[in-house]
């Protein structure tokens, strides 16, 4: 891994908080991810299930933890097996996770090899009444292929039909959600590495470029900040392209009097940061670029000072649409007819801002969260409000990642990062 060592600290209180609210006598598995076939005998870059990592700091493929507290073993209450290695491996792949190596990385003390699951699963599994299935149940989910964890499931269910079975997904959704001092400063870190490729690109862009070449500016300072990439197919939208919410073809040159909108984020020990800036090809904006990209940047920091404990999501967009509402009242490109006259169930707004305004981040960029349970500190939120003029050539979004705390304003991950408009131009021009 890129990354340096995480602190196993972390790894021991997520378990023993996920522990602590397991039923009696049950146990719960967390299956590592598949390595995906691209065809012939390659493979797409290996991605750790965020769960088996959040639990155990395992970064490897072919991995299993096994949580059982109530074991009356005490060497099987915390389990993980690890594929087993050897010179031939190392000499082609590289190091695996020795059993001593799982230990540290982990704080796990019992490791075995994953040949010998079937024949220690057994033995827990008579000795335990309820087993957790680590389902997907993520609001945004839309998994078609078969997962390592569902061919667990129908496995386990086939072989054990007697016992019962839970769902880990709602003690996880409540457990990511809110993120440990350490996770905070792997956000932070994240985060920085990011500011480091904006700041970068504020000093390539020019008319002419491409928007490939300001997505390969990005990716270089990333790895060189041992960043293991972006944590999502970067958006690098010059122009009217900008107007696509998910554009991510990238291949389109960047011309004078454009602006680029960019939504990108490094990704850092598995740990996501979600950025979106709106800059000038030309290094100065417009009268009208500048007008509406700070009724954008007034509505996302008016919308920010909302995200204290005890806000509800639902409760929190109709309020930032109230505030949006008012700045494009403020640009003529709504009238109070407009308003009046609006739907209740797509507000007039929308329009021009037809998306959320925050979402939860963490170890993924859309990360574990219950949307309708109030925010507590703790939680990281994106601010991401956005204005899209098709008619005019360009949309405006900006976005920084934000820290609930126990009182006062949210932490601002992003802070370093230039969103003004006159630094924006003078990091340009300089």
């Amino acid at each position: 891994m890129k990354y340096n060592p995480i602190n196993p600290a972390l790894f021991i209180k997520n378990r023993s908080n996920f522990m602590a609210q397991m039923k009696p006598s049950s146990l719960a598995v967390f299956n590592s991810n598949d390595i995906f076939k691209t065809g012939a005998d390659s493979t797409m870059p290996f991605k750790q299930h965020r769960d088996i990592f959040y639990l155990s700091g395992a970064d490897q493929e072919d991995t299993i933890l096994v949580l059982f507290p109530d074991c009356p073993d005490p060497a099987h209450r915390e389990v993980l097996f690890v594929t087993e290695t050897n010179e031939h491996i190392a000499i082609w792949e590289g190091e695996k996770l020795t059993k001593e190596k799982a230990t540290e990385v982990s704080g796990i003390q019992t490791i075995y090899w994953l040949k010998d699951f079937d024949k220690k699963f057994f033995e827990m599994m008579t000795q335990c009444d309820t087993v957790y299935f680590n389902t997907n149940e993520h609001y945004r989910q839309a998994v078609e292929m078969e997962t390592r964890e569902d061919r667990f499931i129908k496995k386990c269910k086939a072989q054990y039909p007697a016992h019962s079975y839970a769902k880990s997904a709602p003690i996880l959704q409540r457990l990511r959600a809110v993120k440990d001092p350490i996770e905070i400063d792997l956000l932070q870190q994240a985060c920085d590495i990011t500011n480091a490729g904006f700041r970068r690109v504020l000093n390539f862009v020019k008319p002419g470029v491409q928007e490939y070449e300001i997505e390969a500016e990005y990716l270089h300072e990333f790895i060189r900040r041992r960043s293991d990439g972006f944590a999502y197919t970067p958006i690098i939208a010059s122009g009217g392209n900008a107007n696509v919410l998910h554009y991510i073809e990238n291949n389109q040159p960047c011309h004078d009097g454009d602006l680029i909108l960019m939504d990108v984020g490094a990704q850092y020990a598995n740990y996501a940061s979600d950025m979106s800036r709106t800059i000038p090809v030309n290094g100065r904006f417009t009268d009208r670029q500048k007008a509406v990209y700070n009724a954008v940047l007034r509505v996302k920091n008016e919308a920010t000072k909302m995200l204290v404990p005890g806000t509800l999501w639902k409760e929190y967009h109709v309020e930032v649409g109230k505030l949006m509402t008012s700045e494009l009242l403020g640009l003529g490109l709504l009238d109070q007819a407009d308003v009046q006259h609006e739907n209740p169930d797509w507000p007039a707004y929308k329009k021009y801002f037809m998306h959320g305004t925050s979402h939860h981040m963490g170890l993924d960029t859309h990360d574990y969260g219950i949307l309708w349970e109030p925010m507590q500190a703790g939680n990281v939120f994106t601010v991401e409000p956005g204005i899209y003029l098709p008619d005019e050539g360009f949309g405006i979004r900006l976005e920084d990642d934000v820290v609930i705390q126990e009182s006062g304003e949210p932490f601002n991950l992003m802070r370093d990062i230039p969103i003004e408009v006159d630094e924006i131009e003078t990091l340009m021009n300089s």
